[in-house]
């Protein structure tokens, strides 16, 4: 006769609906989120003490007059409207607007250009990719040193090849009808490798079967440029006009270094003029103002392109 097995039977689970359960897991779990605060502490206090704190104080600051060395005082929306009447600030915003306007489209049209010219399998292609990428890695102050030594009027390098062609000297950063648009072309220098590598990355996820295919249907390259691959790169292209337009409202280590906002104030912009008020002129509180200004377009436009952005994802969805 064979004999029955015996039935395995599990523990029972600990209940957890009793109080010393419930006592033991609290305190563990108090301990746990102890722990993690104090690995996250460090940077919850950084971020607090140069991030959000001067953020708080600084808009306190714009709704005051101070120098920062003598007490302040209370003058509420004054700076605000002081901002809207001053022709030094319309100046700083309308050069700030033409030198976006001038410099985001072409870092990007000659950054699309190069990337689809070095998308390809030619010889040195690693070093062409480099060397169109090494200006995007130097810093801004020392371009703006490196230029001011090439452009000199007097002295310079550029002047020299002119005079050597029989075109006549320019004054360059010393001439306001100059100035502006050579701190474009600098900054063109350096910025277009950063658009190139960006569209070089994106080009090499376009999908070869798309392009096979409308070459097979017989289409050019022009065509084949048009239909597949610029609607592929349009994710990254609002990507890279959100960036640079960011970078561009922002610029300062390049006109501190070369003109300091001259001459004539052709080449302050926004940023420039918000160090010069609150470090220059010790109006602090007026610089916060035109700050907060600044903040505030810039948020305007990170909002623009992030509906843009929605409604490219729904569209091609």
């Amino acid at each position: 006769m064979s004999r029955v097995p015996t039935p395995i039977t599990l523990s029972r689970p600990p209940d957890n609906r009793s109080p010393d359960n419930r006592r033991a897991l609290r305190r563990r779990r108090a301990a746990e989120s102890a722990m993690a605060w104090t690995f996250v502490s460090p940077a919850v206090l950084i971020i607090l003490g140069l991030s959000v704190v001067p953020i708080i104080w600084s808009l306190l600051l714009s709704f005051r007059a101070d120098d920062l060395v003598t007490p302040s005082r209370w003058v509420g929306l004054d700076n605000y409207r002081a901002l809207a009447q001053d022709p030094h600030f319309s100046q700083a915003v309308h050069n700030t607007l033409l030198y976006t306007a001038l410099y985001v489209p072409a870092s990007m049209v000659v950054g699309l250009l190069l990337a689809l010219a070095l998308n390809r399998r030619i010889r040195f292609v690693g070093l062409y990719r480099t060397l169109f990428f090494v200006p995007f890695v130097v810093s801004s102050a020392a371009q703006g040193v490196l230029f001011s030594f090439i452009l000199d009027p007097q002295f310079g390098a550029a002047n020299a090849v002119l005079h050597y062609l029989g075109i006549p000297a320019q004054g360059f950063l010393n001439d306001p009808s100059q100035a502006l648009l050579v701190l474009v072309a600098i900054s063109l220098w350096s910025g277009t490798g950063f658009c190139m590598v960006i569209y070089l990355a994106a080009l090499q996820d376009v999908p070869a079967s798309l392009t096979e295919a409308a070459r097979l249907d017989g289409a050019g390259r022009l065509q084949i440029l048009r239909h597949v691959t610029l609607p592929t790169l349009r994710p990254v292209s609002v990507f890279l006009l959100l960036w640079q337009t960011i970078e561009a409202l922002q610029t300062f280590d390049l006109v501190y270094v070369t003109t300091k906002g001259g001459p004539l104030g052709s080449t302050t912009v926004i940023v420039y003029f918000i160090w010069e008020q609150a470090f220059k002129n010790a109006t602090a509180g007026y610089g916060a103002a035109s700050a907060y200004v600044l903040a505030a377009a810039l948020g305007l436009i990170g909002l623009i392109f992030q509906i843009a952005r929605r409604r490219l994802q729904g569209a091609a969805a």
